[in-house]
């Protein structure tokens, strides 16, 4: 309740994915720079990822990762009020992609924007439509992570380029039926004091009749080193702020679902939390790291295999900006195309 007004409960009721058909392998990478497969899953755990290629386009990934999600909602796209989606590598500066979601799936009721918060976006996202679902501005919400950084990389960089995926996730979020709340808590940070630690500068010439500005590569540019140092030390910290927030401990967590950046990241943060390798779900393997989208594609993955229900779930992002934050997420969801 905040100044007298009850809070509507939010639920999650839908989640999909989609990644592109084309496989990049370690050794189809080792064709274009020096390196092997050894070297790139020793450091990183990625064994593969996906691309786009010819005219695939992050609107058209979201598109299927939407449909996939509404899917396993039931619900048509016409209830939908409100369409986000989180992204740092869209198609064009405008329109935006959540507008280009919104006529492709015919969701002629929704308002629709994107959010900029790289591989936090996610969470960023979760965040916003939690709070118009529980302000009553709108009743559902689909929220969406998708990037292609593979248009944006340095393919002769072996530090950055066998890092990167390209893949979108959704999640349906709703004023909750039963008015039981299954978004216990979000913690949400930024340090842009360490902006310069990741980026993708964006390309533009300035006006003729001025001095020309400094041309920057347009490819991400990243310090690993401290990205790693940044991230074992403030996500293991969010999450237990946002348990404390939920009013649980570290014990009521069933499982973890990180951003999938990197295996030595991933296990550094479970080693903090004292957790099983077991509740930790992981496939960047099979992805590498799709950034926002990340996180959607593990748990939709997840469900149904590693994953049961119900169960109490940490969602942890973290990326450029520097951005980060923790969503702790009750799952009771159930897949309504496994009894059709």
């Amino acid at each position: 309740m905040i100044n007298g007004k009850e809070l509507n409960p939010v639920s999650i009721i839908g989640i999909g994915k989609y990644v592109p058909e084309t496989v990049v392998t370690n050794d189809d990478i080792a064709k274009i720079v020096d390196t092997n497969d050894e070297w790139i899953v020793t450091r990183t755990g990625i064994k593969e990822r996906r691309v786009v290629s010819g005219d695939e386009t992050a609107a058209s990934l979201a598109i299927n990762a939407a449909k996939d999600a509404l899917g396993y909602a039931g619900i048509d796209p016409k209830e939908i009020d409100l369409i986000i989606t989180a992204t740092s590598m869209p198609d064009a500066l405008y329109p935006s992609t959540s507008c280009e979601v919104q006529g492709a799936l015919g969701a002629t009721n929704a308002a629709a924007f994107d959010v900029v918060a790289a591989c936090s976006g996610l969470i960023y996202g979760l965040n916003i439509a939690r709070n118009f679902i529980m302000a009553g501005t709108y009743n559902t919400v689909l929220l969406i992570g998708v990037d292609v950084h593979s248009r944006f990389l340095d393919w002769n960089d072996r530090g950055t380029c066998v890092l990167f995926g390209d893949g979108a996730g959704a999640l349906i979020v709703k004023k909750s039926e039963d008015d039981i709340n299954d978004i216990l808590a979000i913690d949400m940070h930024a340090d842009g004091s360490k902006a310069s630690e990741l980026k993708i500068p964006l390309n533009g010439k300035n006006c003729p009749l001025v001095e020309p500005k400094t041309e920057k590569k347009q490819h991400v540019d990243m310090n690993g080193r401290e990205i790693y140092k940044f991230a074992v030390r403030v996500v293991p910290e969010s999450i237990l702020n946002a348990i404390n927030a939920a009013g649980l401990s570290i014990d009521d967590i069933d499982y973890l679902i990180p951003h999938q950046a990197n295996m030595r990241i991933v296990q550094a943060i479970t080693e903090r939390l004292n957790l099983k390798e077991d509740q930790v779900i992981v496939n960047l393997d099979k992805y590498g790291n799709t950034s926002t989208a990340s996180i959607p594609i593990a748990l939709t993955e997840a469900l149904g295999n590693k994953v049961s229900t119900p169960s109490r779930m940490v969602m942890c992002g973290f990326g450029a900006g520097l951005t980060w934050g923790t969503a702790i997420v009750n799952w009771r969801a159930k897949d309504k195309r496994l009894s059709q």
